[in-house]
């Protein structure tokens, strides 16, 4: 059960400009997992942080083979320019979190989150520019809570221009003439 403050106010009080979450993102490590690779990493999860993980990395399990890391500190801020990314999130079937992760330059062993959105739109931006992302489940109270700040804010795309005749077949052409001539 979710049970981070969403910064939904009370009716009637003054909404804040921008709802937030913050989470903490648990990366799970395993150890040689065939023959070809050191280290496979994958997001386990992403949980709310109430603050009480502090600001650093921490191991929470390790048996040498399969290990797990909290991330905590990340914010999540819902942008009204962003309805159209979280619409496309929410009606997917199955909305998730979006987390972008990258192995530590340093340490080979290591991989650390580089952000969190619940936006598809921006979760394809970052897969075009060839980074790691991982999605892990949206909890219920969250997709509501995304859900409502969606309705709010979301303004559908108007209807799509015509295309202009002279970019049609000449076949094309006279099926939509005869398509017009058929509808006066």
């Amino acid at each position: 059960m979710v049970t981070a403050s969403l910064d939904i106010p009370p009716s009637g009080a003054p909404r804040p400009e921008r709802p937030g979450i913050n989470v903490a993102v648990v990366m799970e490590r395993v150890v040689q997992p065939n023959q070809w690779e050191d280290y496979a990493f994958r997001v386990a999860e992403v949980i709310p942080d109430e603050g009480a993980y502090g600001s650093e990395p921490r191991k929470l399990f390790d048996d040498g083979r399969h290990s797990r890391w909290l991330h905590p500190g990340y914010r999540i801020e819902l942008f009204a320019d962003e309805c159209k990314g979280y619409f496309l999130n929410l009606t997917s079937g199955r909305p998730v979190w979006f987390v972008v992760w990258r192995v530590d330059e340093i340490d080979a062993s290591l991989a650390r989150p580089q952000t969190v959105s619940l936006s598809y739109i921006e979760c394809d931006r970052w897969m075009a520019a060839e980074e790691r992302v991982d999605n892990v489940p949206l909890a219920d109270e969250l997709c509501e809570w995304l859900r409502l700040f969606t309705n709010e804010h979301f303004k559908p795309d108007g209807p799509r221009k015509q295309r202009a005749s002279s970019f049609l077949s000449p076949e094309e052409r006279a099926r939509r003439v005869a398509g017009d001539w058929e509808q006066r």
